[in-house]
């Protein structure tokens, strides 16, 4: 195997870009490969700040935006922006009260959802105020969620050709 290179698009060169990269260029090799279907997961941790949450979540974040762009360019140069979907999720979030120089664990956050086949700039849910005393804020700044996992989940999996009928027996939560 010769390999080359499917996409000049550049990443940065840290762990989630490269991981992203790796990611692109594997979908790049989809035939060589023989897969008509791939679902990959790639990983970032380091969100747990209960320290310096300003500094730390900025340059994380930042990362996160420049590792997605990036990977979104050389899939649409790849010209498959219609056939990769790429969405991020997070098993927890932050409190809106600090604990003197960060967060504490919370439950509701947000989530992404990136493609050339969505029907994109849409809020699903209700996004909070951010603010102490909210409606959706349960004490402490812990904020309730008001769209699940499984509602989440369960969009994904349409776009991946499940039926709704089926929907009930994958996310009996539904």
């Amino acid at each position: 195997y010769n390999r080359r290179e499917y996409f000049s698009t550049s990443f940065d060169n840290d762990e989630l870009s490269n991981r992203l990269k790796m990611v692109a260029n594997t979908i790049a090799a989809r035939k060589f490969l023989g897969v008509k279907r791939q679902v990959f997961f790639v990983s970032m941790g380091g969100f747990d700040h209960h320290d310096y949450l300003l500094d730390h979540h900025t340059r994380d974040l930042t990362r996160v935006s420049r590792a997605i762009s990036s990977f979104y360019a050389a899939i649409k140069e790849l010209k498959l922006e219609k056939q990769v979907t790429t969405f991020t999720i997070s098993e927890f979030a932050r409190t809106l009260t600090s604990n003197g120089d960060g967060t504490d664990h919370a439950w509701g956050g947000t989530s992404m959802v990136i493609g050339g086949s969505l029907n994109g700039k849409k809020m699903y849910g209700k996004y909070p105020n951010l603010k102490l005393n909210d409606d959706l804020d349960i004490g402490n700044g812990v904020i309730i969620p008001t769209t699940s996992t499984d509602e989440y989940f369960a969009e994904l999996a349409l776009w991946f050709g499940v039926s709704k009928n089926e929907l009930p027996t994958i996310f009996p939560g539904i």
